[in-house]
C-alpha cells in the first residue's frame, strides 16, 4: 500500500537562505576532521602509556569496577557492555577484539588481562564474549595504580556524563614492551614487543646518563623480544628502526633435526615467527608440495598442545637432506617472515615517528610528571591532615570546655563561630570537630596525635624534597622501574643472530647422493650404513652394540638383502638406514636402528647375514643345522621383496649365510660335537632358489651345526670355539673358549665328518658357539660389551680356557 504524504505549510516569517559551498573545500575539511578523529581516537597509541583509547578505556573500566587479580573472573560481555555504555561509543565487536588481544600471551609480551576460556589461537578466533571470562592481570595494576591520586588529567566522556583518563600512569613502558599495530587514515603503526627487563635497564641508564647515544642504549636493548620466541636474523634493520623509527628484520622459526621414527628423520618446529600460526605454515607447505615446488616432505603433523606448546613435525623422505630442506622451508614458507617497524605514535596529540631514544625520553617525561603530581597530591593530603591534627591538639587540651561550648550554642553556625574565636581555629578545623561523633573521643590522646603530627611532618618534608630536587625525583623513578622489572620481568625468548649462515648451507644438496657405503649388522640386531668409509680396523675403544657380524658393500640409494634362519631373503633399501659416523675405521652402531623396524620376523626366526643384490655377484652360500649346504646365484633370485632361497626339511633351519667374493673360498662347518669340516666352495654347484641343497657335513647322532661360514684362504684366519653344557642357552653360561689357527685343520671332502677341533672337559657335552674368521678376532657378550679372548692355542684338539663372562657373538676384523 502506498503511503500518503503531506506537506507542512511554511511559517509566514520563513526566509529561505541557500549557501554556495565549494565541494572540494567541504570534502577536504570533512576528510581532515575524520582522519584526525581516527588517528587520535582509534588507531594510534599514545607514546606515554602505549595504549589506544579502547584499550585504555577497557583497563580503566575494569579498575573502576574492581575486576582485579585478587577477585574472581567476570564475563567478558559485562566488561564490553560497561566500556561501550560509558566510554567507547563504538561496536561491541571492536571492544571485544581489543580485550582479547590484550589477553593473548602470543600477541602481548606482558599480557594485561587474565583471560579464562577460549581466547583463540594464532589460527582461530576466540569464543563469543558471552562464554569467556576475564579480569585484570597483575601488570595491568601497575598500569592503573595512582589514578585516584590526580597523577593524570581526566576528560569528559563522549556524552559528558562521565570522566575518563586522558592517559594511564603506566608504571612500565608498555609501548615498547608490548608493541602496537594499527592502521589510521594516511598512516599506520607497527611496533615490535621488547623485553621488559632490557627496556627498564635502558631507561635507568638514560636516567643516570641523560646524554647517552643510541649505541649505549642498544647495549641494553639489542633487539625485539617476541612473545612466540623464535630467532631474529640480521640486526642492521633493527638499528635503522631504533635510529629513525622505520626498519625491518627477518623472523625465523626455531627448528631442529631429529629422528621422528627409527627409520626417518624430521624437522621439529618448536617456535614460530611472531603472528604466524601452525595452520598457516601447513597450508603453505601443502600448496608447495602439490605444485611440485617443494620435494622431500613425507608428512606434516601439528602436535601443538597446552602441555608442550608449539610442536610442528615435518617428516623428511628418505634420500633427502633435512638441513637443505629446512633452508628451502625458510625460503618458501612462513617459517621465515619479515617484520616492518613503523614507530608512529601520538605525542601531545600529534602523530610522530620516533626512534628508540625518543620513545624512552617521552616515557620518562611522563613518569616524571606522574611522580611529581603524585607527590604534590600526597603532600597536599598530608598537609590537610596535619592541619586537622593541629586543631585536634588544641581542642583536646580542653575537651570538656569544647563540649560545653557546643552544647550551649544555639546552632552549628554559632558553635563554629565560638570555637574559631575562642581557640583561634580555622573553619576546616572547627567543622571537623563539630562533625566528629562522640564515640571518636575515646580514640584521641595527646601522645597519639603528637606522634601522628611528627609522622606527617616527616612525610611532608620527604615529599617536598622530591618536588624540589630533580635528582631525587629521577632516583625515585629509577627505583620504581627496577621494582616493576623485578616483579614482572621474564627472561628473553627470542634469539638474535647477526646472519643466517645461509652461505654455509647453500652448497648442501637437497637429495642424498648415491655415494658408496657399507651396510652393517651388529650382534645386538642393529642395522646402519656408513658414509663410505670401509669398516675395517682393529676396533679398539669401540662402544657397545658395534660388534659387527655382517657387512656388505652398497650405495646410499641402493639395495641389499637380509637372510634369515627360515631361509628367507628380504630386499631392503639402504636409504632407510640411519647413517652412523665412522672414526678411525671403527663405526659406532649405537645410532643404528633395530632390525624389527624394517623386517617383520616370525616366531623363532632370526636375522643371520646381509648380502648384496648385485646381479654380477658370485652368489650366496647357506648352511643349515642338519649339515646341508647350498649355493644360490643372483640369476636365480626373483624381483619380489621377500622369497625363500632354500627348501628346508621339517625342523631344520639356516645357521649361517655368507656372500662369496670369488667362489674359491673355503666353506666351513662346526658341529656341536666339536667336529670341524671345510672344503672348497667350487665343489658346491649353484642351485635354484626352490632347491633343498646338498650334503655338507655328516653329523653324528644328536649333533647339530653351530656355525657355517666362508674363509678366504689368502688371509690368516682363526677358529674360535666355546664349549659348555648343552642344557644352557648360548650367551648365558661362562664356557671354555679355544682360539686356534685355521691352518691347523686339514680340508676334507664334502659330506664327510671333518676333524676334531676341541677336547671337551668334565661338565661339557658340546659346543655352544663357533666362529671362523680373519684375525684378530673380537667377541661380545649378550649386553654388547666386548669380551677379551684367551691367547691363540696351536693345539688342534686341546681343551679351552674359561673366560670372564658368557660370549654371545664373535666377529673378525672385517666387522671391526
Amino acid at each position: 500500500m502506498a503511503r500518503r504524504s503531506s506537506t507542512t505549510a511554511e511559517p509566514e516569517d520563513f526566509e529561505e537562505r541557500i549557501l554556495d559551498v565549494d565541494v572540494s573545500d567541504e570534502m577536504r575539511t570533512s576528510f581532515l576532521e575524520y582522519a584526525y578523529s581516527v588517528i587520535y581516537s582509534r588507531a594510534l597509541p599514545d607514546a606515554r602509556d602505549g595504549l589506544k583509547p579502547v584499550q585504555r578505556r577497557i583497563l580503566f573500566s575494569m579498575a573502576e569496577n574492581n575486576i582485579r587479580p585478587d577477585r574472581g573472573h567476570v564475563k567478558s560481555a559485562r566488561v564490553v557492555g560497561e566500556v561501550m555504555g560509558k566510554y567507547h561509543p563504538h561496536g561491541d565487536g571492536a571492544i571485544y577484539d581489543a580485550l582479547v588481544r590484550t589477553a593473548q600471551p602470543w600477541s602481548m609480551r606482558v599480557p594485561l588481562i587474565d583471560g579464562h576460556g577460549n581466547f583463540g589461537s594464532l589460527d582461530d578466533g576466540p569464543a563469543a564474549m558471552r562464554y569467556t571470562e576475564c579480569r585484570m592481570a597483575p601488570p595491568a595494576m601497575a598500569m592503573t595504580n595512582g589514578l585516584d591520586e590526580n597523577v593524570v588529567d581526566f576528560k569528559p566522556n563522549y556524552d559528558g556524563q562521565e570522566e575518563e583518563p586522558a592517559v594511564l600512569p603506566a608504571a612500565f613502558p608498555n609501548l615498547l614492551v608490548n608493541g602496537a599495530a594499527g592502521i589510521a587514515v594516511g598512516m599506520a603503526t607497527n611496533m615490535a614487543p621488547h623485553n621488559l627487563v632490557e627496556v627498564v635497564q635502558a631507561l635507568r641508564h638514560l636516567i643516570k646518563h641523560p646524554k647517552a647515544d643510541l649505541d649505549d642504549l642498544m647495549r641494553f636493548v639489542p633487539g625485539p623480544d617476541l612473545p612466540t620466541g623464535g630467532k631474529i636474523v640480521g640486526l642492521e634493520g633493527i638499528k635503522d628502526a631504533y635510529a629513525t623509527g622505520r626498519g625491518s628484520f627477518k623472523m625465523r622459526a626455531t627448528a631442529r633435526i631429529e629422528n621422528v621414527t627409527p627409520r626417518r628423520k624430521g624437522i621439529v618446529v618448536t617456535e614460530l615467527p611472531y603472528t604466524v600460526g601452525p595452520e598457516k605454515v601447513i597450508e603453505k607447505i601443502k600448496t608447495l608440495v602439490q605444485a611440485k615446488k617443494l620435494q622431500g616432505i613425507a608428512d606434516v603433523k601439528d602436535l601443538t598442545d597446552r602441555s608442550h606448546g608449539t610442536r610442528l613435525v615435518i617428516e623428511v623422505k628418505n634420500g633427502f637432506v633435512p638441513e637443505a630442506l629446512l633452508e628451502q622451508l625458510y625460503k618458501l614458507t612462513p617459517l621465515e617472515d619479515s617484520f616492518s617497524i613503523n614507530a608512529v605514535c601520538l605525542v601531545d596529540g600529534q602523530p610522530r615517528t620516533l626512534g628508540l631514544r625518543e620513545l624512552l625520553d617521552v616515557y620518562l617525561e611522563h613518569r616524571y610528571d606522574v611522580t611529581r603530581r603524585r607527590s604534590e597530591f600526597r603532600r597536599k593530603k598530608a598537609q590537610d591532615r596535619l592541619h586537622i591534627v593541629d586543631g585536634l591538639l588544641i581542642a583536646i587540651l580542653d575537651i570538656d570546655e569544647v563540649i560545653q561550648i557546643i552544647r550551649s550554642s544555639d546552632d552549628a553556625g554559632a558553635a563554629r563561630t565560638r570555637l574559631i574565636d575562642i581557640y583561634d581555629l580555622s573553619e576546616v578545623q572547627a567543622n571537623y570537630i563539630l562533625d566528629m561523633p562522640l564515640r571518636r573521643l575515646t580514640k584521641f590522646s595527646k601522645l597519639e596525635l603528637e606522634t601522628e603530627k611528627a609522622e606527617l611532618e616527616r612525610e611532608i618534608e620527604k615529599l617536598t624534597a622530591i618536588l624540589e630536587d630533580e635528582a631525587l625525583l629521577r632516583k625515585i623513578v629509577s627505583e620504581e622501574l627496577a621494582d616493576v622489572a623485578k616483579t614482572y620481568g621474564t627472561p628473553r625468548r627470542t634469539v638474535l643472530l647477526e646472519s643466517s649462515g645461509a652461505a654455509k648451507t647453500a652448497a648442501v644438496p637437497l637429495e642424498v647422493t648415491d655415494d658408496p657405503c657399507w651396510v652393517l649388522m651388529s650382534s645386538a640386531g642393529l642395522l646402519a650404513r656408513t658414509n663410505g668409509v670401509e669398516p675395517f680396523g682393529d676396533g679398539e675403544g669401540r662402544a657397545k652394540h658395534d660388534a659387527i657380524v655382517s657387512a656388505v658393500k652398497s650405495t646410499a640409494r641402493g639395495q641389499y638383502g637380509l637372510i634369515t634362519s627360515a631361509g628367507r631373503l628380504i630386499r631392503l633399501e639402504s636409504l632407510d638406514l640411519p647413517a652412523v659416523p665412522t672414526t678411525a675405521n671403527a663405526p659406532n652402531l649405537q645410532g643404528g636402528a633395530p632390525i624389527a623396524e624394517f623386517v617383520e620376523l616370525e616366531a623363532g626366526e632370526r636375522a643371520l647375514a646381509l648380502t648384496t643384490m648385485d646381479p654380477e655377484s658370485v652368489g650366496v652360500a647357506l648352511g643349515t643345522a642338519t649339515g646341508v649346504v647350498k649355493r644360490v646365484v643372483p640369476d636365480h633370485l626373483s624381483n619380489r621383496d621377500s622369497w625363500e632361497i632354500i627348501r628346508l626339511a621339517d625342523g631344520d633351519r639356516v645357521v649361517g649365510a655368507v656372500e662369496l667374493a670369488t667362489g674359491e673360498e673355503e666353506l666351513c662347518f662346526i658341529a656341536s660335537d666339536a667336529q670341524l669340516l671345510h672344503f672348497n666352495a667350487s665343489v658346491v654347484r649353484p642351485q635354484g632358489r626352490t632347491a633343498g641343497g646338498m650334503a655338507g657335513i655328516r653329523l653324528s647322532a644328536g649333533a647339530k651345526v653351530v656355525f657355517f661360514g666362508a674363509v678366504d684362504p689368502a688371509r690368516e684366519s682363526h677358529v674360535v670355539t666355546v664349549a659348555g653344557s648343552s642344557s644352557a642357552l648360548p650367551g648365558t653360561e661362562v664356557g671354555a673358549v679355544k682360539v686356534t689357527p685355521f691352518s691347523e685343520y686339514p680340508g676334507k671332502g664334502r659330506g664327510t665328518g671333518g676333524v676334531r677341533c676341541q677336547r671337551l672337559l668334565k661338565g661339557e657335552d658340546g659346543l655352544l658357539l663357533g666362529f671362523v674368521g680373519t684375525a684378530p678376532v673380537k667377541a661380545s657378550a649378550t649386553s654388547g660389551a666386548p669380551v677379551e679372548l684367551p691367547p691363540i692355542d696351536p693345539r688342534r684338539d686341546g681343551s679351552g680356557v674359561p673366560v670372564a663372562q658368557p660370549i654371545a657373538a664373535c666377529a673378525s676384523n672385517l666387522a671391526g
